[in-house]
């Protein structure tokens, strides 16, 4: 196995920040943040530990011990102290085993067709149809957030004046699909409430090595000099500051243009090490590698800037638009690096030159979504050694985590207990009050969630999404000064409750969408923090005016609703006032 030479120093901890033109003025770690209260009001909640106390005991490895005080001492609801907090507050996890906020997602990869479009050449009808049916799966499982492969191999699933028509699509690269996917698809989940992410690759180019397979005008072969081949791929040079540039353009293109949520890279940087082969960069880094002492320090620089460039000009573009990556699930061991975790795999560090954790620390994530696609108890990649070492690091940046799950695992049979994965979701409940906030999973990949290979994905969602839930808000990235709305009424029909409510905001404080809650009977209030109480989300359709209908009301049964609103990222408003059915 490949190791670097200078096992990697600990960022100093001024640096823990996140985007610093989000930077607010309160001491308190990000997660326990929220934006429905200006910051005057967080003022010295902090029990004493201030931010920069809090990250030198962190980093001096009594961080698990510091955090679930200070977790405590933060709950929302009981230091606040204000009803105001009742929509975001997000208490210490409930003992039961459902969250209110979650994230919930699946991964829908496009390379070579492993999910969809289920193959290439399908007309624009059939790939439609397809997708809705993969949202279809996703409200079933109760998800809400699907991460959809719109740039696979350096071609587009969007209309792309940098790159050409994906040959994922119709089988040909360059060649139209008849709509426009990316459009499509950021429509329909809106529609569902659901939020896409989009998924870039960012170096590869193809799939197999000869440039003549690609369309002439691609900029691999446009700029010959920017690509090399290695383990039977295309790639461009991450270390050629014009090959970046270019793929940032290609990424921010899709930002700007398309109304997407997040924007989501996964664990390929440098391609994997194949036995036998060098890495063909010994001329690039003799051209650009002045100030690095080896090269692989320098193809970490070159992912770092990437990264931090990357993360920077999405904000300045869409200040709302989230940047998460989903790396290998090991940094480094502790055998290679102290600051690493009790496992004996392959490091992204070295082998991908991916310094997964520096990115967390230096706040350049909004989510990191590692792929521990382990069993518990596996010796050397234990899923729970693994989940508190993340959480431990994303806690001191306050940078979401969502754990990568491999449901493919249960397929394949590597995962031989059906409750695998269901155990997964218990563990992460425990690290989540122990170590550092955990805020959802994420599984790989669309496929095998209905094909449920041995019922694994039925049991979480009989264990553990009983009830919807609804997205974690960040408090750090803008909130929109959305308010309380009007429930008008709740109206027995034929086919279940019709609810119908007033948004009274401004035009420029429009909620994005609202979250409905009832309790049996009638009642004076509905606690909108406990997650049974949650009937489901709906989508602003513009105006004031909304209705919804909560087809699972029980007939002949009167209920208590209260309604509010939620903002695009997810911040909520107080609940409006009760009412019965009548």
């Amino acid at each position: 196995m490949h190791h670097g030479t200078n096992p990697q120093q600990p960022v100093p901890e001024a640096k823990y920040v996140r985007h610093p033109a989000h930077q607010e003025a309160t001491p308190m770690p990000a997660y326990a943040r929220t934006a429905s209260l200006p910051p005057a009001k967080l003022s010295g909640v902090m029990s004493g530990i201030g931010r920069r106390e809090f990250l030198t005991m962190a980093t001096a490895g009594t961080a698990a011990a510091a955090i679930s005080v200070t977790i405590a001492a933060l709950d929302p609801a009981t230091a606040l102290g204000a009803p105001a907090m009742t929509g975001n507050a997000t208490p210490e996890p409930a003992s039961d085993l459902n969250l209110k906020r979650e994230l919930r997602a699946m991964w829908i990869a496009s390379v070579v067709n492993i999910d969809w479009p289920s193959t290439s050449g399908l007309d624009a009808a059939t790939q439609q149809a397809e997708f809705l049916q993969w949202l279809d799966v996703a409200e079933e499982n109760r998800l809400n957030a699907v991460f959809v492969q719109v740039r696979p191999t350096a071609d587009a699933f969007y209309e792309s004046p940098y790159e050409p028509w994906s040959q994922y699509l119709m089988g040909t690269q360059g060649q139209h699909p008849g709509y426009d996917p990316l459009a499509f698809m950021v429509e329909e989940a809106h529609k569902r409430n659901i939020e896409l992410h989009a998924w870039f690759n960012p170096y590869r180019v193809s799939m197999q090595t000869d440039p003549v397979q690609l369309v002439p005008d691609h900029p691999a072969r446009l700029h010959p000099d920017w690509v090399w081949a290695y383990g039977g791929r295309l790639y461009f040079d991450p270390g050629i500051p014009e090959a970046q540039e270019h793929i940032q353009q290609a990424i921010l293109h899709a930002v700007e243009n398309y109304d997407i949520d997040g924007v989501h890279f996964d664990d390929y940087f440098y391609p994997y090490p194949v036995a036998g082969q060098t890495l063909p960069d010994a001329g690039t880094y003799e051209q650009y590698g002045e100030g690095f002492d080896t090269i692989e320090d320098w193809r970490r620089g070159n992912v770092d800037r990437f990264v931090e460039t990357m993360s920077r000009r999405i904000k300045e573009t869409k200040p709302w638009v989230k940047f998460g990556i989903s790396p290998f699930g090991i940094w480094r061991n502790s055998s290679t690096d102290p600051l690493g975790s009790e496992t004996g795999g392959s490091e992204s560090y070295d082998d991908q030159f991916a310094d997964t954790r520096k990115w967390v620390l230096e706040g350049w994530l909004d989510y990191i979504n590692p792929q521990i696609y382990w069993q518990i108890g596996l010796a050397v990649a234990d899923y729970s050694a693994l989940v508190p070492w993340w959480a431990e690091v994303a806690a001191q940046s306050g940078t979401q985590l969502y754990i990568g799950e491999a449901l493919y695992k249960a397929t394949s049979g590597v995962f031989t207990d059906p409750d695998e994965l269901t155990n997964h979701l218990d563990l992460c409940r425990e690290v989540s009050r122990d170590v550092g906030p955990i805020h959802g999973n994420v599984y790989y990949s669309a496929v095998h969630v209905p094909a449920d290979p041995q019922g694994a994905m039925s049991k979480v969602v009989e264990d553990h999404y009983q009830y919807p839930a609804l997205v974690p808000p960040m408090p750090h990235l803008p909130a929109a000064p959305v308010v309380t709305p009007v429930l008008a009424k709740a109206r027995r029909v034929s086919d279940g409750v019709k609810i119908h409510l007033a948004d009274i905001g401004t035009r420029d404080a429009r909620a994005t969408s609202f979250a409905v809650y009832r309790v049996a009977g009638a009642a004076d209030a509905v606690d909108t923090n406990d997650p049974a109480n949650l009937v489901g989300a709906f989508r602003s359709a513009g105006g004031r005016i909304q209705s919804w209908l909560d087809t699972s009301a029980a007939p002949g049964t009167d209920y208590t609703y209260a309604v509010t609103a939620l903002d695009r990222v997810w911040n909520e408003t107080d609940p409006s006032q009760p009412r019965v059915t009548e």
